[in-house]
């Protein structure tokens, strides 16, 4: 079967392979693949910035967010043939630490995890996979043409469970949520405040194209402008870009007791002037809380289903600005100015 691999540490090794079928011992469930969404982690593996392929193996293949539709499944699973799926993407290390025992894989404490099309494990850019049915979620047929952005929106359901988490330490009523970047985390971040009922404001360094009116739809309010320069003082911030001179903004413009949120990876050796006794100043007189997020469990799965749910099917459509046949790999990395999420199809979505 077809599958779209790299060699992890050769930069620019992109390739469609013809791989093995995938081993029973991946999985009782047997998965046909219909989409995997491309990301700024895979160019980066692609760039050989990082990634690991399963031991014994010269390659890895790609794709970490994904749909797909059941072929087989024990009885007992809760899952029949037809059903559209989503695999998570980190697996538990196999010690297991006291997170990954108690099913909260993202704060795993070793560094022992796995992830699919990222670090040890193949990923979902091949025409079928398997998995244990404790690894996948079920998703609604009326998902079937969005359900790609899961996982990412689980990102940012996460960010936003442990935002409110933290509200709740004393009274805290938010009105206003920054957000920084307008690409698919940004605009989902964006999405999962409105539901909140928050004034949203986006900042994004472009001036025309789908980002602006992307948050037009939501009602957000889009700015050009650096949050320095806007003089909005926000309650939450959503950082997801990881620029660093964007991840300084955030932390130094802010409203009193508020609660900033970094979901964007910086790439390191950037050197900023920071005056870091006035930033400490700031927060400790501001009761002001930053904190990092990365991955996801099934918690934050099953939020990102309810968020997709209940968002507009249209809306969330309009994010996906390209769906490329897997045999245009190499076109679906090329970027574009108005790209927001590329989609790389690999079978039917019904």
């Amino acid at each position: 079967m077809r599958a779209l691999t790299v060699r992890p540490g050769e930069a620019d090794s992109l390739a469609i392979m013809d791989v093995a079928e995938p081993p029973v011992e991946d999985g009782e469930v047997l998965v046909e693949a219909v989409s995997v969404g491309l990301c700024g982690t895979d160019a980066e593996i692609v760039a050989a910035e990082y990634g690991e392929a399963p031991a014994g193996s010269p390659v890895l293949v790609l794709g970490h967010e994904n749909l797909g539709r059941v072929v087989e499944a024990p009885s007992g699973s809760g899952l029949a043939a037809g059903d559209l799926v989503v695999g998570f993407v980190r697996r538990p290390d196999p010690v297991p630490c006291a997170a990954c025992a108690s099913g909260e894989w993202d704060m795993c404490r070793n560094g022992g995890y796995t992830e699919h099309g990222i670090k040890g494990l193949h990923g979902f850019a091949r025409e079928r996979w398997r998995a244990h049915p404790d690894a996948l979620i079920r998703i609604d047929p009326g998902l079937a043409r969005v359900g790609v952005l899961l996982e990412p929106t689980t990102i940012v359901a996460k960010g936003w469970e442990q935002v409110d988490r933290i509200g709740r330490r004393a009274y805290w009523q938010p009105r206003v949520a920054v957000v920084t970047g307008a690409g698919p985390v940004g605009l989902l971040a964006a999405l999962l405040g409105v539901q909140r009922g928050l004034e949203v404001h986006v900042f994004d360094r472009v001036t025309g194209g789908p980002k602006p009116e992307r948050v037009a739809e939501l009602g957000a309010t889009y700015h050009s402008e650096t949050l320095p320069d806007s003089g909005l003082e926000a309650d939450v911030l959503m950082e997801c870009t990881g620029v660093p001179t964007v991840v300084v903004d955030v932390l130094t413009h802010s409203a009193t007791d508020s609660v900033a949120c970094l979901t964007g990876v910086s790439s390191t050796g950037s050197l900023l002037p920071l005056d870091v006794g006035g930033l400490n100043r700031r927060a400790v007189l501001r009761n002001d809380v930053v904190f990092g997020t990365v991955n996801a469990n099934r918690r934050h799965y099953e939020a990102g289903v309810a968020a997709l749910a209940a968002a507009d099917q249209g809306w969330l459509s309009r994010l996906i600005s390209r769906r490329v046949p897997l045999a245009d790999y190499r076109d679906a990395f090329e970027r574009r100015a108005d790209d927001v999420k590329v989609v790389l199809e690999l079978g039917a979505a019904s």
